[in-house]
């Protein structure tokens, strides 16, 4: 079983430039995206109702055009849902929970904590309910994909020096990735691959994608009892279109 997870950075957007294309030359069995910036209403109705696979989507109740994920599945799940069960993370359209026999799939769209203090409280808030929020499922293996917007190591951007002091890369966030393995889950991608220069998002202001000047935000985590499961992990930093690329794993 393969899944994927992209930040598509707009769906629409996205859509304009061959997204179905890719789709279908993919043909995997889980596809999760992140920053979809639309309700369910705005996507364009040949992505919807691809042939083959169930369609679910979450978006900001609040803010139009802000936030939101989705999903298309081969299988179709046991449950599906939009909530951790709690209103001040669910509103804002972040979170697909997508339940089957043996796992469940988590498809999350963390904050940014970039704007002011109070957006990464809220960031730092959302990770440490989350986590919490993931100790209900211990009878299942967990997967989490997804834009978890912090590098979690020096090897996992290309200037930590410089960005010490500045979102997705401060302590007091790298230590809430160091809680998620301190709870027995694992970066399926260091798990095969400890080599630098591997990222998922360039920054489009600088050209930085061109000199791989990037940052590794992107990933599949899972809990500890699925790793005998695991067969490998990718970053597909080919595939353009956004200013993330899209990560994989192929699991079961």
């Amino acid at each position: 079983m393969k899944m994927i997870s992209w930040n598509v950075n707009g769906i629409r957007s996205m859509y304009k430039k061959n997204f179905l294309d890719w789709f279908n030359k993919e043909n995997t069995d889980i596809v999760c995206i992140q920053e979809t910036k639309a309700d369910k209403s705005q996507f364009p109705k040949d992505i919807e109702s691809i042939k083959n696979y169930n369609f679910y989507c979450s978006s900001s109740t609040g803010k139009k055009g802000y936030s939101g994920v989705a999903a298309w599945s081969k299988i179709k799940p046991k449950s599906v849902s939009t909530s951790i069960e709690n209103k001040k993370f669910d509103k804002e359209g972040r979170i697909l929970k997508l339940e089957f026999e043996k796992f469940v799939l988590f498809n999350i769209y963390f904050p940014n904590g970039g704007a002011s203090q109070k957006r990464l409280d809220y960031k730092l808030d959302f990770y440490d309910y989350f986590l919490e929020y993931t100790k209900k499922f211990k009878n299942k293996d967990i997967i989490v994909c997804g834009d978890f917007n912090t590098a979690h190591f020096p090897i996992d951007l290309a200037r930590p020096k410089q960005n010490e002091k500045n979102s997705g890369f401060m302590l007091v966030e790298r230590e809430k990735l160091d809680a998620f393995v301190a709870n027995n889950f694992v970066d399926t991608f260091r798990h095969f691959n400890k080599e630098p220069g591997n990222y998922t998002w360039w920054d489009y202001k600088t050209a930085s994608r061109t000199r791989n000047v990037g940052w590794r935000i992107d990933y599949f985590f899972i809990s500890k009892n699925a790793i005998k499961s695991l067969k490998s992990a990718s970053i597909e930093s080919d595939v353009l279109g956004s200013d993330h690329c899209p990560i994989s794993i192929s699991i079961y």
